[in-house]
């Protein structure tokens, strides 16, 4: 072998070695940013599973909440009316199935107790709650930090206070309430599916209140007798 293929082939070693060496750096360089993505993922993966079960959901209705508002003060600086302006923009298949839904999920059957009423109109006075306080909300929840979220050994006494304007739409609320309850008067939505097991409405209230005590020892009786196989 003589001098030039021994120089070609000492060059083509180094060329390999280098090459090795890049591709090494290469796969190390990888590994770093697999192994910093994967420990990034896994904080946010724990602070995720610390919050809420339905926090998405609220973050999304905040979100719309917030973006209503700003646009229905748009509309006012225009001189618009929001609401008409909303309507216009829906169909009256969608009106109708939004409707269903609304009746669906509120079908207003009444309560049986007033516990049952207390929590019931506790949610209809949480989602009247105005859009503009999710601003406060967020400045309060920045400014106490752990504190806004009271444990049982946290002193929250003296952190808060009520503002004139709240207490003010309080007491305007509460007034709204009782001149409300006062004129309240009106027939519950007939449900097509129930069974009809009264003469008139009089045996229906009788049967109603009935069935809220027995109806759960009853149930199996009455559906034997509607059956024909009772003893």
């Amino acid at each position: 072998m003589n001098t030039a293929e021994k120089e070609t082939v000492s060059k083509t070693f180094a060329q390999n070695q280098a090459e090795r060496m890049k591709k090494l750096r290469e796969l190390h360089r990888l590994r770093n940013e697999a192994r910093t993505h994967n420990h990034q993922e896994v904080i946010a993966e724990d602070a995720r599973n610390k919050l809420p079960n339905n926090w998405e959901s609220r973050k999304r209705r905040a979100e719309w909440m917030l973006n209503d508002q700003t646009e229905r003060e748009e509309a006012v600086n225009r001189g618009e009316d929001y609401d008409r302006l909303k309507l216009l923009n829906v169909s009256a298949v969608e009106a109708e199935r939004l409707e269903r839904m609304k009746k669906k999920k509120n079908p207003d059957e009444g309560f049986s107790n007033f516990e049952a009423a207390s929590v019931r109109q506790y949610n209809r006075l949480v989602k009247n709650l105005p859009a503009k306080d999710m601003e406060r909300y967020i400045e309060q929840k920045n400014k106490y930090g752990e504190a806004f979220y009271a444990a049982p050994n946290t002193i929250v006494h003296g952190l808060h206070e009520d503002r004139p304007e709240a207490v003010d739409n309080l007491v305007k609320s509460v007034e709204e309430q009782i001149a409300k309850r006062n004129k309240y008067s009106r027939r519950r939505t007939h449900n097509d599916d129930a069974d009809i097991d009264y003469i008139n409405e009089r045996n229906a209230k009788f049967n109603k209140k009935m069935d809220r005590f027995y109806g759960e020892h009853t149930a199996e009786i009455k559906q034997n007798l509607e059956r024909g196989t009772a003893v």
